[in-house]
């Protein structure tokens, strides 16, 4: 029941925010501010709901050393798409034409900050947490990946194997950068700063939701496997092989600080029960 509490009102504030900010997508303005009018309100939201249900401080969400959180995660993001793309075109398969808009990666701001908040505070801060609390770290890292792989097949031009790559690379990552860290402003800081160098900056596709109006025109082409395809470069082989290295570093700070939660024993016991079936 407590998951249900804190999920579904943030949902619903995900859901109302993402319809207005598609309604106004064509308005660069419009789209920022309500974009991160969203942002806020979920962060508010989630944080009302946890103090409610829990009867604690939401401390995963507190706003001292947020800025330096969401800057050192908005910097490994960016960094973790550069040499994904920086990858993808040393194989000759990307390409810059020339600038594209201004304008677009400003609305492209706000819109990217509403997903990565809302995305975030649902995966990591309810589900990812509390599954963590009741089976274990590893646990709950495999079941939130897959769901938050799941989760994209919802987008145009999603594919079962870009699902999966989401899995692997996004769900495992942003799950081990708050399992190390503790606090949601660095992986929400991770998430951004990818979703918004993939769209805004290299103007790629993302997910599988088409081509975005970014700084530079830019034009992908080849294999599937190389490039990504439809669904972008998250589901390139690059993509998936620094996913899973990001992963592990961050699995290795969150060891060496104590913050791996080990299998609880009633996840052990249906674990053995499965396998002696």
């Amino acid at each position: 029941m407590r998951l249900l509490k804190q999920l579904l009102p943030v949902m619903v504030v995900a859901f109302v925010g993402g319809q207005v900010v598609a309604t106004v997508q064509d308005n660069a303005v419009l789209c920022l501010v309500v974009g991160l009018a969203s942002a806020v309100l979920s962060v508010f939201v989630y944080a009302k709901v946890v103090r409610w249900s829990e009867r604690r401080q939401p401390v995963e969400v507190a706003v001292k050393g947020a800025a330096a959180r969401v800057g050192l995660g908005v910097l490994i993001g960016v960094a973790w798409f550069s040499a994904v793309i920086g990858n993808i075109a040393f194989n000759g398969d990307y390409r810059v034409d020339g600038f594209g808009s201004v304008t677009g990666p400003v609305g492209l701001f706000g819109f990217m900050a509403a997903a990565a908040v809302t995305e975030e505070l649902m995966f990591r801060g309810v589900l990812f947490r509390i599954i963590e609390g009741r089976t274990g770290t590893w646990v709950a890292l495999v079941v939130t990946s897959v769901l938050f792989g799941a989760y994209h097949l919802l987008n145009p031009d999603a594919t079962v194997w870009g699902a999966i790559a989401i899995a692997v690379e996004a769900g495992g990552t942003l799950a081990a950068a708050y399992a190390a860290t503790r606090n949601l402003w660095v992986p929400i800081g991770l998430h951004f700063g990818w979703n918004f160098a993939e769209a805004a900056i290299f103007g790629t596709e993302v997910s599988g939701n088409g081509q975005n109006d970014g700084l530079l025109h830019s034009v992908t082409s080849g294999p599937a496997l190389i490039t990504g395809g439809q669904f972008g470069p998250e589901a390139s082989g690059s993509a998936v092989t620094f996913g899973v290295l990001l992963t592990i570093v961050f699995l290795l700070v969150a060891r060496r600080r104590g913050n791996l939660v080990p299998l609880r024993r009633s996840a052990r016991d249906a674990t053995t029960a499965t396998v002696a079936q």
